[in-house]
């Protein structure tokens, strides 16, 4: 009696095993496939470098004065979403000059600096330049140079 108990016991030990040793193994092989699948990766990653450059816009370097009667003098890269969004952008820069320098104659020294300043700025500049935007869009606005007197 006690050894059928014993034989019992094995038996269903051996049956959790081979189901536990079963759902492991379905769920590595989930993991797998949706980490390998041509499209799991596409979601995260952007446009590559060269994506990015052919739609991008320098805005050459400026000038102006700041509401604390500060200058900066200041240059951007604009990064559009596509190269139909960078030739517009291109034909309107006289404009984005202009919002340029209407944003910074509001703000202080103060205002833009350390990490949080810049952010604020570009983020502004981005949600500005977008308005005047037909045929695209503003992805980023970068500082490529940038020094206060």
């Amino acid at each position: 009696m006690e050894s059928e108990k014993k034989e019992q016991k094995n038996k269903l030990m051996m049956i959790m095993m081979i189901v536990m040793a079963v759902i492991l193994l379905a769920g590595t092989i989930a993991v797998v496939m949706i980490l390998k699948s041509p499209g799991g990766n596409e979601a995260e990653e952007g446009p590559s470098i060269d994506e990015v450059l052919e739609a991008s816009v320098d805005m050459p370097e400026m000038t102006t004065n700041l509401a604390s009667d500060d200058f900066i003098r200041i240059s951007f890269k604009i990064q559009t979403d596509s190269a139909d969004a960078m030739e517009e952008m291109t034909k309107r820069d006289f404009q984005a000059k202009n919002i340029i320098i209407k944003k910074l104659s509001e703000m202080t020294a103060d205002d833009l600096k350390g990490e949080a300043g810049k952010e604020k700025l570009t983020e502004m500049l981005k949600s500005e330049l977008n308005s005047i935007m037909k045929g695209g869009k503003v992805e980023a606005v970068y500082i490529t140079s940038y020094i206060i007197q």
